[in-house]
């Protein structure tokens, strides 16, 4: 019978991504345009500061997250030629160490070499992988996947908050860019949890609280900075 279990792990790498690059946008963007927008400056300004840490969050965001993802990329691949050297070398020291491996799972000596041996006439290299280094398809590392994922939700996630505060007026813009991205850090803290399993609240409180601490602290900089330079 097929395993048809639903399980949530092989979503980490994208998922983890997507919330970081959304999350970023948000607060990093709306951090921004509320400090610019403290400091007294016009409209037009505070569109372009926007504007410009969209880009340029989302290159930033996109370079990092390749880099980051290469090198753990580069460390696979390193970890394979090795194992795929081994298992052409020195074959029997491979098959003892994945016996080794099942026995600390708790089979017997007899059933743990039987198990070994009769995995390693199929995809032998697969079946070390997975056991010895935990690697597998679902868990391997795509560098361009993870920098298009980050841009993208970068991107996504700082055009809240500048449209909010292109759209509202002059009186009101920086309590409604703060209270669209709190309600969105919310959801996106929401979002998150449901797709990994994880509890919800503290989720929503985590991203929601952190983002607003942020947006709150930047403001005030902005202020003192604007007082202090008029």
């Amino acid at each position: 019978m097929l395993h048809t279990e639903r399980h949530l792990s092989h979503r980490a790498n994208w998922l983890r991504a997507s919330v970081l690059g959304a999350n970023d946008g948000i607060v990093s963007t709306a951090s921004l345009v509320l400090g610019v927008a403290a400091a007294d400056t016009s409209g037009s300004t505070i569109l372009t500061a926007g504007v410009a840490g969209l880009v340029a969050g989302s290159l930033s965001m996109a370079v990092g997250e390749y880099v980051s993802v290469s090198s753990q990329r580069d460390t696979e691949q390193a970890d394979i030629a090795k194992e795929r050297h081994e298992l052409a070398t020195v074959p029997e020291r491979e098959l003892a160490e994945l016996t080794a491996i099942y026995r600390h799972k708790g089979l017997s000596a007899e059933l743990a070499r039987r198990v070994a041996e009769e995995l390693s006439q199929r995809d032998v290299l697969r079946v070390h992988l997975h056991e010895e280094l935990g690697i597998t398809e679902e868990t391997m590392a795509r560098p361009v996947q993870a920098a298009v994922v980050s841009a993208v939700s970068f991107a996504a996630g700082a055009a809240l908050p500048l449209a909010a505060i292109g759209v509202a007026g002059a009186a009101v813009r920086m309590p409604v860019t703060l209270l669209l991205a709190a309600v969105a850090l919310a959801v996106l803290g929401g979002l998150a949890a449901r797709l990994g399993g994880a509890p919800v609240g503290r989720a929503v409180a985590r991203v929601t609280i952190g983002g607003v601490a942020a947006m709150v602290v930047t403001m005030v900089v902005g202020s003192l900075f604007g007082a202090a330079v008029s």
